[in-house]
């Protein structure tokens, strides 16, 4: 996977903390609460909760009468879910009290969706399972993988690695990202065992995304005038609405299931053209597409980074990218609601923010360098 793509996938870095414990992992991970019964409500910990993915688990869970608890720095989004149980701290030994907050906390499920940095995740993974927790949901990355080079690849593919695994830094393009989210789940595994629970998401979207991947394209599609359509209508495309991801996982501990799972939909093959397509029916049909061909993007720098979000070539060393097979997590339960109700809902949660923030988007091309891109295409040869 290009270093740049894993920088795409990544969302913000949250800040973690590590702590030194007694207890030595493998003792943690042989210890095995005893599961709760079918239709219990659970104790549940969010490690974050108040972003993207976090309110996806935690609305869910609310909803369904678990006791939900938040543990975070109660910077982002403080005022949500005033019925869960706020606990305060830093994943950052360096910052506040580390996770001092969690010292003999048992829960049932721990969702961990704010986890970038093993060491981190050790403190947090340790201590839980040290107080006798019972699950541990590790949220990775499809970026976890050495490569995208085969087509239809599964969970068994071999993971990345970097040369100093106790490095904590991402790289300038981002190029450590995968590797140390699958140190990060290492950790998780020492400190729960079997009862550890792998979830690799590749592109999540949907309503609140405050990347604008996904987003920029409906949004576009709705400006109208001639669009730039990136690659072959063939090109295939995953991503995954957020509120299916939340909620599949929140089943996933409900149901006690444990494994490694590539989270990517739809369920059926999607392709980069169908998404257009579905983009401009959701629009009016405003916008009319101009396909600009994988090499020609390529040979003028663009190669679905930034500008042209999600994307990718459909050949070389990213011909398995957005092929991921997820045959694994959807005999799991994971489903997928159908793609046009994630592109209207995400654009009627895009007009609701000010006007200041609709005018910033995140990616995507700029009117000007669209424009200057798909003339240079028509006029080749001439």
């Amino acid at each position: 996977m290009s270093t740049s793509r894993r920088r795409f996938l990544a969302l913000a870095a949250g800040a973690g903390g590590a702590l030194a414990l007694s207890r030595p992992r493998l003792a943690l991970a042989e210890e095995k609460p005893p599961a709760p019964s079918p239709g219990a409500k659970l104790s549940i910990l969010v490690l974050g909760g108040t972003k993207f993915l976090g309110p996806a688990i935690v609305e869910p869970a609310l909803a369904a009468g678990h006791k939900v608890a938040l543990f975070n720095r109660g910077k982002t989004n403080p005022q949500l879910f005033p019925e869960a149980e706020k606990l305060r701290g830093d994943r950052d030994p360096k910052k506040g009290d580390g996770v001092k907050a969690l010292l003999g906390r048992r829960f049932d499920v721990i969702f961990d969706d704010s986890g970038y940095y093993p060491r981190m995740v050790r403190a947090s993974a340790q201590a839980l399972a040290a107080a006798g927790s019972g699950q541990y949901v590790f949220v990775s990355s499809i970026s976890a993988y050495r490569d995208n080079k085969v087509a239809g690849a599964d969970e068994t593919a071999a993971v990345a690695t970097m040369p100093d695994p106790t490095l904590e830094s991402m790289g300038a393009n981002y190029e450590y990202y995968g590797a140390l989210k699958a140190l990060c789940e290492k950790e998780a595994r020492e400190a729960f065992g079997e009862r550890a629970t792998i979830v690799r998401p590749g592109y999540i979207v949907g309503p609140n995304d405050p990347t604008d991947r996904f987003t920029w394209y409906p949004v576009r599609a709705a400006k109208g005038g001639e669009m730039l359509a990136p690659g072959a209508p063939a090109d295939p495309l995953q991503v995954i609405d957020v509120r299916d991801l939340g909620a599949w996982m929140l089943r996933l501990g409900e149901r006690r299931v444990f494994g490694t799972f590539n989270a990517c939909g739809p369920k059926d093959p999607l392709t980069m053209g169908t998404m257009l397509e579905q983009c401009l029916a959701a629009t009016g049909r405003k916008a009319t597409l101009a396909w600009v061909p994988g090499a020609f993007l390529r040979a003028r720098g663009e190669n679905g980074e930034g500008k042209i979000p999600i994307w990718a070539p459909a050949d070389g060393d990213t011909q398995g990218y957005h092929t991921w097979s997820n045959a694994r997590a959807v005999k799991a339960g994971l489903t997928f609601r159908p793609l046009p109700e994630t592109i209207a809902d995400t654009l009627a949660w895009f007009r609701t923010l000010p006007a200041e923030r609709q005018a910033d988007l995140k990616c995507g091309f700029t009117e000007k360098d669209e424009a200057e891109l798909i003339a240079a295409w028509k006029a080749r040869g001439t």
